[in-house]
């Protein structure tokens, strides 16, 4: 990362985009506090953020739901178990835990799965229990990297459709992704970064600068400057 600053409204639908190793999930990273910035400073929702100091931004930390990008889950436990682990962690209680837990394998569609351990599950299913994860402590900030990645149309319908209905009601959600159709739907502001740079902020309208009918595929193009390649560019096709 190079200069990278940021400030996202409260209640706001946040694109973060840019080419693969651009450094998005880095700066993901860096907002959780395992990754060290080599310099400036990192607030999340009013707290300063510092991995040397494990107990700085504690309270931030607990209000943040995090979808990765590798979903790092407990192959050994079910979906269930998996939920009511992370609650607990959180600090609900037993019953508590035990109850979102139920609802929301309900919500995901996940019951079908019994208790199949999550080493079976597919890549989809998988992505649908991280994002069941990130809900279950009500957090007001979700970091979520590439979370629709794998997730069939249904699933994948069911998870924007909930995301809309989290930031109506005051929610702040901070997305990754490379599908720019979904971005182009769900975010109220969009930045774009570029080896480590940002280059482009603000709303799609602002971003398209006078070109109402440009996609946001075309303009993530446009900014991060990639040229057009067609098979006439290979000799031997």
């Amino acid at each position: 990362m190079d200069g990278v600053s940021l400030s996202v409204p409260q209640g706001c639908f946040y694109g973060f985009l840019g080419p693969n190793g651009a450094g998005k999930t880095t700066t993901i990273k860096m907002l959780m506090g395992v990754a060290q910035p080599t310099s400036g400073e990192i607030f999340l929702l009013g707290e300063q953020i510092d991995p040397n100091l494990p107990a700085a931004g504690l309270k931030a930390k607990q209000s943040i739901g995090l979808v990765p990008d590798e979903t790092l889950l407990f192959d050994n436990l079910t979906g269930p178990e998996y939920l009511e682990f992370i609650s607990r962690m959180y600090g609900l209680g037993r019953a508590l835990s035990a109850e979102r837990s139920k609802e929301l394998i309900s919500f995901f569609e996940l019951d079908a799965a019994g208790r199949k351990l999550i080493s079976e599950y597919s890549k989809g299913m998988r992505k649908r229990v991280a994002m069941a994860a990130a809900l279950i402590h009500r957090p007001k900030l979700f970091l979520m990297d590439e979370p629709f990645e794998g997730v069939d149309a249904v699933g994948a319908r069911l998870m924007k459709d909930l995301l809309l209905d989290l930031v109506k009601g005051g929610a702040t959600i901070f997305l990754t992704s490379h599908v720019l159709e979904v971005v182009e739907r769900l975010c109220d502001r969009i930045a774009i970064i570029h080896e480590g740079k940002l280059v482009a902020e603000g709303t799609l309208d602002e971003l398209r600068d006078g070109g109402e009918r440009e996609t946001l595929e075309d303009l993530f193009v446009r900014t991060v400057g990639e040229q057009n390649r067609t098979a006439a560019d290979l000799s031997w096709l």
